[in-house]
């Protein structure tokens, strides 16, 4: 992967769509990190939408509906869970200049949030950018046995109904191959972008 960094006062919420337009993303260090930088896979995840696959005791567990399921209900909450270290995850990349870059996005109707509620409590979710007609996913959290995997069921069927052709998923991993997403070089990955850019930026 490349990376450039870049002092936090020169990213603005304008840029960062120019960015995730052209196959850029911004990371952090560490959480504490002042700094952020741009990244361009040479290899990168997607998960195709007309390929998504989940198990049957998934598939059984969706169905029992376990959560409260809410979209951008509140977003900013979903950054923060997605921030804290947990047992599976004991350092971040999400320092606070991103947490403000991604509230604007939303604030713009560019980032979204996907939300597992147990009663009064958040207890799983995901957040993304959504440009054009493809979505890029950032983060995940889950605080309760399937909370993250049921909100990306909920966050695929809602991108199949409103006509979404991309789901970025920036890397692949062996939780994300689960559900059939692959690797991609980024010439391929620029195509498919290309043509997610092309289209009118759906309603999400």
């Amino acid at each position: 992967m490349a990376g450039r960094r870049s002092r936090d006062q020169r990213i603005t919420p304008e840029l960062l769509l120019r960015a995730y337009s052209i196959g850029l993303f911004p990371m952090s260090d560490a959480a504490d990190d002042p700094e952020i930088f741009w990244v361009e896979p040479e290899i990168r995840g997607i998960l195709p939408l007309d390929a998504f696959h989940i198990s049957k005791s998934l598939a059984k567990a969706v169905r029992k509906a376990p959560f409260d399921i809410r979209f951008d209900t509140d977003f900013d909450a979903v950054v923060a869970k997605c921030a804290e270290e947990a047992d599976d995850r004991p350092t971040t990349w999400i320092n606070q200049t991103i947490r403000e870059l991604y509230s604007a996005l939303h604030s713009l109707g560019h980032a979204h949030s996907v939300e597992a509620w147990e009663g009064d409590e958040l207890v799983g979710g995901l957040y993304g950018v959504s440009l054009g007609s493809a979505f890029f996913g950032e983060s995940m959290f889950s605080r309760r046995t399937n909370a993250s995997k049921i909100c990306l069921v909920h966050l695929v069927e809602r991108l199949k109904i409103r006509g979404f052709t991309l789901l970025d998923t920036q890397f692949t991993t062996e939780h994300l191959k689960t559900f059939g997403a692959i690797d991609v070089p980024k010439d391929d990955y620029m195509k498919l972008l290309d043509k997610a850019m092309d289209s009118e930026s759906l309603t999400f």
